[in-house]
């Protein structure tokens, strides 16, 4: 009898009381389980919340060098031509244009007017990389802002800032190449011709007004507003009627012009966006753009007046005045605008891409 209750106490055990022991064990691991899986996904979104915050913190503190990489594949180093010494070295694209900004543009510009010109560099660097092979010989590009673009050591950039400013404004120009690592200017998927100046008086000019040749769609003749607010928006250059005639025999020895004949120094035609297409110096007629040389005008927006002997040139912007202001991008970027909406505001019908993708 006391075996049959032993038996019977086992037979309730396994058939009743162990499954719902099992049972209970099963719901605590799989409640356990969703309170693991939960406070990783937690985790996860706290360290994506904390990886944008740095992101955000490097992309708006100038202070902090943002540090970015980018894989240029066959861009990665380029070749420098130092027109002074002839020498060729060979640098990082991005360690490259780091000197080309810094020479281009003011550090206390707004970043997002240096994030352009970035872009803007590191386009006209490719651009002369795939089109003007031989050139420079073996070198990519040069240092020489005549020809190429402006560059220059950080040594040399260091020295010329103040002591109290030069970690500073050294790590914002950083920060606005990093900050655009692998980004171009592109129309119809290629590099574009990125031309740039210092001021453009309040509306750009077209290639094809200042060179000639076939225009490019992508430069248009665009207005900004504000640019009057910089030193570079108005110059004077003043001659006696002995330098102007002396200065032009250089260029035109049987030039003849008659002093007392007002009409024989006149301004005859002009550019869509009011440069000078044409001057009148008596017997010649001169394109603007070669006044401009002639005489070292800032651009070729100027008017001309009289003051006894003394004839006076009121010039308005600073450059060729093709493509994009530097100035008017300041301008733009205090006004709020990011790069990308600088950048499309002068370069007409454009898109930024990865140099990867071209």
């Amino acid at each position: 009898m006391k075996k049959i209750c032993i038996y019977f106490i086992a037979f309730i055990f396994i058939c009743f009381i162990l499954p719902a022991i099992l049972t209970i064990n099963q719901e605590k691991k799989e409640v356990m389980a969703t309170i693991s899986e939960n406070s990783q996904k937690d985790n996860e979104e706290d360290t994506r919340e904390e990886t944008q915050e740095n992101t955000n913190m490097k992309e708006t503190n100038n202070e902090q060098i943002a540090d970015i990489t980018y894989n240029y594949t066959q861009y990665g180093t380029i070749k420098v031509l130092h027109t002074q010494t002839q020498e060729i070295e060979e640098m990082k694209l991005d360690e490259y244009l780091y000197g080309v900004v810094s020479a281009e543009m003011p550090a206390d510009y707004e970043i997002e007017a240096l994030k352009a010109q970035a872009v803007v560099a590191r386009t006209y660097t490719i651009y002369q990389i795939m089109n003007s092979k031989g050139k420079h010989g073996e070198a990519s590009i040069c240092d020489n802002s005549t020809c190429c673009q402006a560059w220059i050591s950080k040594e040399d950039r260091l020295a010329r800032w103040e002591d109290s400013k030069k970690e500073s404004n050294w790590n914002k120009i950083v920060n606005a190449v990093n900050q655009t690592a692998g980004q171009i200017i592109t129309y119809n998927g290629a590099p574009i011709d990125a031309f740039f100046h210092s001021n453009s008086g309040g509306i750009t000019e077209t290639a094809t007004n200042v060179w000639g040749g076939t225009n490019f769609p992508y430069l248009q003749s665009v207005e900004t507003s504000g640019e009057d607010a910089y030193s570079q928006y108005a110059s004077q250059v003043e001659l006696t009627k002995d330098e102007l005639l002396n200065k032009l025999k250089e260029s035109y020895p049987n030039i003849q012009i008659d002093f007392n004949n007002n009409s024989d120094i006149q301004i005859t035609e002009y550019t869509e966006s009011k440069r000078v297409r044409t001057v009148k110096f008596g017997n010649i007629q001169i394109a603007g753009t070669k006044v401009r040389s002639i005489f070292g005008l800032k651009s070729t927006n100027f008017n001309i007046t009289r003051n006894g002997d003394n004839f006076i040139f009121s010039v308005i912007g600073y450059g060729h005045g093709v493509g994009m202001s530097q100035t008017g991008a300041d301008t733009l970027a205090k006004q709020g605008q990011k790069y990308e909406d600088i950048i499309k505001h002068y370069y007409t019908g454009v898109e930024i891409s990865e140099i990867n993708y071209v």
